[in-house]
């Protein structure tokens, strides 16, 4: 029963990481249901029972997620551009939607988004994401590597993690401000507590973009990631919740491997690409070793 309930999971899964990376792709039933090998008579209701939320919102999110994103973080693309990319014919029928999911224009949002409305549109989108997690790691996913010292511009999440998203999203207008692309510097986040630590208001986490650049703005500080060997896990597929990993580190690789922890916290960059319709493409953890 347990082998049947996770390859029943692992499909599932499978169809948020075919979503996620196919956006400007046909993401009809038909073509989601061959992806996880279900009927595609029942699949729109094996995945809302699974998700909580029907094929087409959770695809319909999804786009309106990297719309929201593309607006904010780049006056490049053009509304009407980005309409289309989201699968819209039109740009009032984007605008109509984007209005109604977040209570503001597309050229609104871009002159000043509302965060806070963007997050509560979000809530069933991360919920669904997060529902299954079930990835097995082996030895041979991790190599070590020596990194060099890494300057970089830190904005520190302190407290409890239901409000981390608008940490990140105010990460991401300073970023934007300050001209700092993701292609071209680095995004990591240091871990400084547990993901779920047993007082909420103890959660700790940096935001940082690699930069040299002195800090301007009050709410980020300078600082380095040091250099030095690491344990370094590629993490595959859905990226939202990287404690499987760490614990993977930490309970399995670490004890196995005879090396020792340095003290520095573990911590990922995160690796974008503005080549595919989905910009964060390849994360790594880094485990510092002595």
């Amino acid at each position: 029963m347990k082998t049947a309930l996770e390859n029943y999971h692992a499909r599932m899964q499978r169809v948020l990481d075919h979503i996620d990376q196919h956006l400007d792709d046909d993401l009809g039933l038909e073509a989601l249901s061959g992806v996880a090998a279900f009927s595609k008579y029942h699949f729109h209701r094996q995945f809302t029972s699974t998700f909580g939320l029907s094929v087409h919102r959770y695809v319909q999110l999804a786009r309106l997620k990297r719309a929201s994103y593309r607006l904010a973080e780049s006056d490049a693309q053009s509304v009407t551009d980005i309409a289309m990319d989201a699968g819209y014919d039109a740009p009032d029928a984007f605008a109509r939607a984007f209005r109604q999911r977040f209570g503001q224009s597309p050229s609104s949002f871009r002159k000043s988004p509302d965060w806070g409305s963007l997050l509560m549109a979000f809530g069933p989108l991360e919920k669904a994401r997060t529902t299954l997690m079930q990835i097995i790691f082996e030895p041979d996913d991790v190599m070590i590597r020596d990194v060099p010292p890494t300057p970089v511009a830190i904005m520190e999440h302190r407290g409890d993690r239901a409000t981390l998203q608008d940490t990140i999203l105010r990460f991401i207008a300073w970023r934007k401000a300050a001209g700092l692309s993701p292609e071209t510097s680095s995004t990591f986040n240091i871990f400084r507590s547990e993901r779920e630590p047993a007082v909420p208001a103890d959660y700790s986490m940096d935001i940082c973009a690699g930069t040299d650049q002195p800090m301007e703005d009050a709410q980020m500080k300078a600082g380095v990631i040091p250099g030095g060997r690491c344990a370094v896990l590629r993490y595959p597929g859905n990226t939202n919740n990287l404690e499987p990993a760490a614990l993977y580190l930490y309970r399995e690789w670490l004890p196995a491997s005879g090396e020792e922890a340095r003290d520095f916290p573990i911590y990922c960059q995160r690796h974008f690409s503005s080549n595919g319709p989905v910009r964060e493409v390849v994360l790594e953890l880094f485990l510092p070793l002595k």
